[in-house]
């Protein structure tokens, strides 16, 4: 009777510090337990284009994917879509392999990326809440964008795993490709605790199985990729859908 009463002080406790009530509060699911894994961090990548439209930036992922390159698109904030592929431990490594790729035609101009210039490489100076916000800001820029992932994804090139490795790769953070794998690394996180730039994941297909992931960005808000031929949006955690679907949360900072 003392351990019940404590744990019910305990999840109290909880949901008044995270300033909700337990209705709004989706309910975690039973899924198989995996250890936490420690995400690695992104070394020297390589960046090609600088495209207004979204299809051109597109276009040369896909070619990059032809060649057996792990390549993604993005929104630079200048407006501009880029390209980038590749996670070499050097800067020589990096530039040689982008020269040759150059040489053969099979690019043009490019730019070495280097650890230095994510924010998780400014964790030591500015703390991880910076890690936290530029993850949401990134996802931002996303929102409209009708997300393509090449030939790869399992729904007409639509992938909402893809979205979250990016904003996550583009921050400095080499998060898996697939939303399993997402969800596998990383710390579990009570739902009255997860904070901006955490994943929440949803059992979309199958009942305990892990199919869809998006970015909290605060106030019970997250950012996700939803479906083929729609854009990126913004999406409630009490919306009555993704609430009876959702598996749970993993912080990664």
């Amino acid at each position: 009777m003392q351990n019940a009463i404590q744990t019910a002080a305990l999840v109290l406790l909880t949901i008044i510090i995270a300033g909700c009530s337990p209705r709004h509060l989706p309910e975690t699911r039973v899924v198989t337990a995996m250890p936490d894994l420690e995400l690695s961090r992104m070394e020297y990548s390589i960046q090609v284009g600088a495209f207004s439209m979204l299809g051109n930036a597109v276009r040369l992922m896909r070619e990059m994917e032809i060649l057996g390159l792990d390549a993604y698109y993005f929104k630079d904030q200048d407006n501009l879509y880029k390209v980038r592929f590749g996670n070499y431990n050097s800067y020589q490594r990096a530039r040689q392999y982008a020269q040759r790729l150059q040489t053969r035609g099979d690019i043009q101009n490019f730019f070495v990326v280097i650890p230095e210039s994510y924010s998780a490489a400014r964790i030591p100076l500015l703390g991880k809440d910076h890690v936290r916000n530029e993850i949401v800001r990134t996802a931002h820029d996303f929102i409209g964008i009708p997300y393509q992932w090449g030939g790869t994804s399992e729904q007409s090139g639509f992938d909402c795993s893809g979205l979250t490795m990016v904003v996550y790769r583009q921050n400095g953070l080499n998060l898996p490709r697939v939303s399993r794998k997402q969800y596998q690394t990383g710390r579990l996180v009570h739902p009255g605790f997860i904070q901006k730039g955490d994943l929440v994941f949803f059992a979309t297909r199958r009942a305990n199985q892990v199919s869809h992931v998006g970015i909290y960005i605060g106030n019970g808000k997250f950012i996700h990729a939803p479906a083929s031929g729609r854009k990126v949006e913004i999406e409630r955690l009490s919306n009555p859908y993704f609430r009876s679907k959702f598996v749970g949360a993993r912080t990664y900072l």
